[in-house]
């Protein structure tokens, strides 16, 4: 491990208390003058570390940047290999490429920024610097092709879940099938499963899963495109160690999920969570608009929907949106 990783890592652990430049170069065995470099070196990528003369460097609970070193402290032992990086194209992309490469499944890629950040249906996801959490987990799960919706339901769940755990439960998200969740009627968070199939068995090669948290109010606002639908978690006010709380909070909500896919007990805290049911919606399926009634949720996370002219379906994949109010 670099000096500049373990001294990190001795520093959130200790986070809001002093450790000395002697007892940092103890610890790590090198010099006070490699802490000092090492220290350095962390304040140019944007870590905030504080100095107290004679008592030693600190990171104040109120620093937000985001690192391996902060997460893995909070969240401990994890069988997933946890990899965290300022910026990225996308962290989806990214692991797909790992994927095609033969990496085993169960590695988490997350990132502070993402330049090229996807959303559904080849839409840009918006992922400044600083504001948000990115993250994708790679999956390779016995499980064929028909049955990949549980895998954006169940993380859809964990996200709750996480949100609900670093907030004490004054955030109650909700989800709008299949894999937006919202926040007092707008989008916090977009879930996308992206999968290759094996075509002679129909059963998923590797699925690559990525989440994307507004966790607070990028700086500039939300642009203009997306502001009336778009919200953060926390707006303008300070959280401390957020991010990697809620990284470190949501990975272990995937890891008890992801143990087995297959597993429908979340599927009552999906239903429960939803904000469409008994809603009038709108259904967009190629390039067509069709009032409907969302109905529910069915055992196998499809969306149960009746048209205007009586007829109803189970809807496997596509988009829906409330209708607006006349």
């Amino acid at each position: 491990m670099k000096t500049t990783q373990r001294v990190l890592e001795l520093l959130e652990q200790n986070r809001g208390k002093a450790v000395s430049g002697e007892e940092l170069a103890g610890i790590i065995g090198v010099s006070r003058n490699a802490v000092w470099k090492a220290i350095e070196d962390l304040r140019s990528t944007g870590i905030v570390i504080h100095a107290k003369t004679k008592r030693g460097y600190f990171l104040p609970d109120s620093d937000n940047s985001l690192s391996k070193e902060g997460i893995m402290t909070l969240l401990g032992s994890t069988s997933l290999k946890v990899d965290v990086r300022q910026t990225v194209t996308s962290t989806n992309d990214l692991l797909k490429q790992l994927a095609v490469n033969g990496e085993p499944a169960g590695y988490i890629l997350i990132a502070s920024e993402q330049t090229a950040g996807k959303g559904r249906f080849g839409r840009k996801f918006y992922s400044p610097n600083g504001s948000g959490l990115y993250i994708s987990m790679l999956l390779r799960p016995d499980m064929k092709a028909e049955d990949s919706l549980f895998i954006t339901t169940s993380a859809a769940v964990a996200v709750c879940r996480a949100i609900e755990s670093v907030t004490g439960g004054r955030i109650r998200p909700m989800i709008k099938w299949v894999n937006d969740i919202f926040v007092n009627r707008k989008k916090v968070c977009g879930i996308l499963t992206e999968a290759a199939v094996s075509f002679e068995s129909g059963m998923l090669d590797y699925a690559v899963l990525g989440i994307g948290i507004n966790i607070t109010a990028p700086e500039g606002d939300f642009p203009e495109e997306i502001k009336d639908i778009a919200t953060s978690l926390f707006g303008d006010m300070e959280q401390d160690n957020i991010r990697n709380r809620l990284a470190a909070e949501l990975i272990r909500e995937l890891e008890k999920l992801m143990a087995d896919p297959l597993d429908k007990a979340y599927l009552e805290d999906y239903k429960r969570r939803q904000m469409l049911i008994d809603h009038d919606i709108i259904v967009i399926k190629n390039d067509q608009r069709r009032p409907a009634r969302a109905l529910g949720i069915d055992k196998r996370a499809r969306l149960g929907v009746r048209y205007e002219d009586g007829s109803t379906e189970t809807l496997i994949s596509g988009e829906v949106s409330i209708k607006p109010k006349s």
